[in-house]
């Protein structure tokens, strides 16, 4: 039809503005790129603390039950979405030290930043993608990429 409308002698501009008017509502915000990244695993985008290799990852559901591996300890937690608005609850630390961990992993330094991340999580206020990567806004940024495994 449009191949008609051309032919036919309409301007060649009219129809150029209308498909990139169609091309802006169909990338614009509030589509495939601003939808949160549920059932991922998301990395903290920071260097791991030696000796361990391990580095803080979360996972959300889409009914919004997270799973919080911090640098030492795991624990569970709720999240809340309003729009862009977020709302993270996580489960208190738990005593005991992890099963599996090797020796030296679960540092006094490393069991602080868990409390300190957990702190971070407990203020976050809003979420966006950049660059394909979730940043939780909140007194400290946050920013999660997708796990490359």
């Amino acid at each position: 039809m449009t191949f008609t409308c051309l032919i036919a002698g309409q301007p060649i501009i009219a129809c150029a503005a209308f498909a990139a008017g169609l091309l802006l509502l169909t990338s614009g915000p509030g589509h495939a790129a601003d939808q949160f990244p549920f059932d991922q695993e998301l990395v903290l985008d920071a260097a791991p603390m030696r000796p361990a290799k391990r580095v803080p990852i979360v996972t959300v559901a889409p009914d919004g039950k997270a799973s919080i591996d911090l640098w030492c300890k795991s624990v569970g937690g709720k999240v809340e979405f309003a729009d862009m608005a977020i709302k993270i609850e996580t489960d208190p630390l738990p005593e005991a030290l992890p099963d599996m961990m090797s020796d030296g992993q679960c540092t006094p330094q490393r069991l602080q930043a868990d409390q300190d991340l957990l702190a971070a999580l407990a203020q976050v206020t809003s979420w966006r993608m950049q660059d394909g990567a979730l940043v939780l806004v909140g007194a400290k940024p946050l920013k999660f990429r997708p796990a490359s495994n």
